[in-house]
This record gives structure tokens, C-alpha cells and sequence, in this order.
């Protein structure tokens, strides 16, 4: 078994999920060991395996994790707001507000993905793509003559921007880094 349920949770697993992405993100997947993740939490390293059956369980629950938080988010929000401009802007916040929180889980995911056993990674792709067509529904019907993959680009190039935040939030003020990738965003998204 190489992941548990996403709901199966709990404060101490939390922590954990939350070292190993911060440790994930500076030394990469393959550079940190059970011991020195034990180490960081407070716990001999084999101790994490009553919590996670592999290394490879905690990368494939961390990125399913986010993953399927990011769908829940975004189908919340397109149950809620039936206006598709006031759609996209409240999912540009969504993403914006993940991307500004954990950018160490976007450094974790764009290196590390590869390194999920083949069924979680289909998984996480799965519910990325889910992600991805609520941002094309809304784009389509703010602009009903956009064909499908030409949305497609435009959702995943304003990921690309909102997502540049491990890049670039950690050097500029993050308010003013909010404000102006939250404009562009909007700029691309809501231009005709």
C-alpha cells in the first residue's frame, strides 16, 4: 500500500507532512533521509513508519494531498459563484492564497513527482486535470467563443504565474507579490 486515504489525518501526521515538505523543498526527495526527517520531527527515524508505510507513502500522501485540497477548494468555489468573472477571480485568490502559503509543495511537486510509484502518480494527475477543467468551465463561459485547449493554455499559464511564488514571493514584499500576480492573473484570465 503506498498511500492511505486523505482524510485519514492526524495532528502528528500533519507535522510530519509539513517537515518533510519544507525538507522536500530545500534538499529535494532523494536528499533527505527517514533518519534526518525522524530527526527534524523529533523521532527516530524508523518511528515514521507508524504514521507512513515509506518514504514513497509520505511524497505520494503529501502531493495527493494538495492535490485533491486544491479540487475540493475549486469545486467549492464553482458550486458557490455562478458568475464565471467572479469565478475565475475567486479562483485566482484560491490558488494565489496555496501558492503564497505552502510554496515549498510546488518546489516538492514540479521535482519530485516522478518519484511517486505510477498509480499515485495517475492519481495526482487525475485530480489535477479535474482542477484544471473548473478553471476551463469558467474561462469558456466568460468567453463562450474560447475552444477548450486554447483554455487549457490559459489555465495552465496563469498556474505558471501564480505558481512562480517559490521563485520569486521569498525576495519581494509577499503582499505586494499578491497584488501583482493577482492583476496579471486577472489581466490574462479576464481579457477577451
Amino acid at each position: 500500500m503506498v498511500a492511505g486515504p486523505v482524510a485519514d489525518s492526524s495532528p502528528r501526521k500533519e507535522q510530519i507532512l509539513r517537515v518533510a515538505g519544507r525538507l522536500f523543498a530545500r534538499h529535494g526527495f532523494h536528499g533527505v533521509s527517514i533518519a534526518e526527517l525522524g530527526a527534524a520531527v523529533g523521532v527516530s527515524g524508523p518511528a515514521l513508519y507508524r504514521h507512513f508505510a515509506s518514504k514513497e507513502a509520505l511524497l505520494a500522501r503529501m502531493l495527493v494531498g494538495i492535490s485533491q485540497r486544491l479540487l475540493d477548494g475549486g469545486t467549492e468555489l464553482a458550486e458557490r459563484i455562478a458568475d464565471p468573472a467572479e469565478l475565475l477571480a475567486a479562483l485566482v485568490d484560491f490558488q494565489l492564497d496555496f501558492s503564497l502559503r505552502e510554496p515549498e509543495l510546488i518546489t516538492v511537486h514540479d521535482r519530485d513527482l516522478a518519484n511517486l510509484p505510477d498509480d499515485e502518480h495517475r492519481r495526482v494527475r487525475a485530480l489535477q486535470r479535474a482542477y484544471v477543467e473548473i478553471w476551463v468551465d469558467a474561462l469558456r463561459r466568460h468567453n463562450p467563443g474560447l475552444e477548450p485547449a486554447a483554455a487549457r493554455v490559459a489555465a495552465h499559464g496563469v498556474f505558471g504565474l501564480l505558481n512562480s511564488t517559490p521563485h520569486s514571493a521569498p525576495r519581494t514584499d509577499p503582499d505586494q507579490a499578491a497584488a501583482l500576480l493577482r492583476r496579471m492573473a486577472l489581466a490574462a484570465l479576464l481579457t477577451p
